[in-house]
């Protein structure tokens, strides 16, 4: 049971993060899909894409109001629960929050409204470009957020300053521009699209089993399945680029994902499945994929990957050039040359704070045991990364499958194809939710990588305030989540004719060999 107020407020904003992210990529992805279905219309003329706009844009308004009110809570946490980390660095981490909720939050609820009340009020390509502009504030939003996280995976763009004891702001660009950032709000943003294409197949599925609103679902079905297989590529492609820059910038985080006890010799293998023990740092019964480790990692064949225990060792000497830079903050400014070659080692001196309140007098075992926290609990990072990409690749699977089906006209004959993209519609919150656990519970013990300790950053709070804020926050989550489940479901069930009219009027339309009946929503008899 959690009893220590830093795990307590982990665990907390931990679950605030991932519960906040049920929304988000969804979200995110049919924003795009909106965008894509408005343009087919504004194209074509069909007023049945027009209607698919409107019955997935219903499902997504439910869903930006959810994400709206669950990610509010988040950015307090930063006040409440990690008091000392917005201290420290607020100069930089508050910038791209300020403008994300300045500019690009308002921007896209502005937008979102517009989208919504809109539709007779403005001409067609007047509201298909305030669609496009909705799905671009959404990334748009989701680049500050991701800038933020980014600059605590790789602190570029800032420096310490002793004479404030704060992080301060070097380079705004530098900030932007980190590389981390980059590959994963791409990452990132690719995931929400397929979710939204996920979603909608899974939904449109549902329809054709049934046999409701078969021409609106078939049409659903080939624009969110089309965008979903381009999407997935690009997640996959992306989701190995993240790999790559793990080992570049957080070696220890990419370790830890593949179970990289001892350092592997060029060319490195992959560790597919295994039993992982911590204790003795060794895997039991690993089955290994020779040479992919090397190409992940280093993009070679030739260059070895650096170990879990070779890292710890490597650590151990930081944390000791760290006493030392931890020392000489008392007679800065005399030392400060000597304080700049080691202030980079500053963070890994700050982690003897757990173990004593003088870190320059640390003890030989406080300092080993340092070095030892430096490596984060792996079973976590080693099956959440497992997980997700086996999920990743299921998706990938069914995308193909439904895609090749699709053009021979034979998708409503694979029943079981569409059960199977019914029952997938969880997948792609299970990579997602799993890719931030190895995201963010990699970098522990840090909350800014290899600047400030997680167990520094946390407000001085008592655990029964921690626990009845959680026990609020659970309790109001899950009301919500009840709430967003059953408007979903319900809406979802009614279909997109009987939504409209409350009732079915078919009307005959040519449009291929199969003759579809569609939908038409001008009212009438049945």
């Amino acid at each position: 049971m959690l009893t220590d107020v830093v795990d307590l407020s982990r665990f907390q904003f931990a679950s605030v993060a991932l519960y906040h992210f049920i929304f988000v990529p969804l979200t995110i992805g049919l924003s795009f899909l909106l965008a894509v279905m408005e343009t087919i219309y504004l194209v074509t003329g069909k007023t049945v894409y027009r209607d698919m706009t409107k019955f997935w844009g219903k499902l997504f308004g439910i869903n930006f109001a959810m994400g709206v009110a669950t990610g509010l809570t988040m950015e307090f946490q930063f006040g409440t629960n990690w008091s000392y980390y917005s201290h420290y660095s607020g100069d930089v981490f508050g910038a791209p929050l300020a403008i994300e909720a300045m500019l690009a939050f308002f921007l896209e609820s502005t937008l979102v409204g517009m989208f919504f009340f809109g539709w007779d009020r403005m001409s067609k390509g007047k509201h298909a470009l305030c669609t496009w502009l909705t799905a671009i504030g959404s990334n748009f939003s989701g680049f500050w957020i991701l800038t933020a996280n980014g600059w605590m995976q790789n602190p570029v763009g800032a420096e310490f300053n002793y004479e404030t004891m704060r992080m301060e702001m070097t380079s705004f660009m530098d900030v932007i521009l980190n590389p981390i950032t980059q590959v994963k709000f791409l990452h990132t943003v690719s995931a929400g699209y397929v979710t939204g294409a996920m979603f909608i197949m899974g939904i449109s599925a549902y329809y054709l089993l049934k046999g409701q609103d078969r021409s609106f679902a078939l049409r659903s079905f080939t624009v969110a399945c089309c965008f979903g297989l381009v999407t997935i590529i690009s997640t996959l492609f992306l989701g190995d680029e993240s790999g790559y820059e793990a080992g570049q910038y957080q070696p220890v985080k990419l370790a830890a994902m593949e179970a990289e006890w001892e350092t592997e010799e060029a060319p490195a293998s992959f560790t597919l499945l295994g039993l992982l023990n911590q204790d003795t740092m060794e895997t039991d019964y690993a089955i290994k994929i020779p040479y992919v480790m090397g190409l992940i990692a280093t993009r070679s064949t030739d260059t070895p990957v650096v170990g879990l225990n070779d890292l710890v060792k490597m650590n151990e000497q930081r944390v000791r050039n760290g006493m030392v830079a931890y020392g000489l903050l008392k007679s800065l400014p005399e030392n400060v040359d000597k304080f700049n070659e080691l202030k980079g080692d500053l963070g890994y001196g700050l982690l003897l704070k757990k173990y004593t309140d003088n870190v320059i007098d640390a003890t030989e075992d406080q300092i080993q045991q340092a070095a030892k926290d430096t490596i984060p609990n792996v079973s976590p990072i080693f099956w959440s990364f497992r997980i997700m990409v086996a999920s990743g690749m299921l998706m990938f699977s069914l995308l193909l499958l439904s895609f090749w089906y699709m053009c021979r006209n034979r998708l409503e004959d694979k029943r079981w194809l569409l059960k199977a993209c019914l029952l997938a519609m969880p997948l792609p919150w299970i990579a997602i939710e799993c890719g931030w656990l190895v995201s963010e519970y990699g970098r522990q013990p840090w909350s800014i990588q290899e600047i400030l300790p997680t167990a520094m950053a946390a407000s001085d709070l008592t655990v029964n305030q921690i626990l009845t804020s959680l026990a609020v926050a659970f309790g109001l989550y899950t009301f919500l989540l009840i709430i967003e489940v059953r408007l979903m479901v319900k809406y979802a069930r009614i279909g997109p004719s009987a939504l409209k009219t409350g009732q079915y009027h078919f009307e005959r339309e040519d449009t291929d060999e199969h003759e579809l009946m569609l939908i038409s929503y001008q009212g009438g008899n049945k």
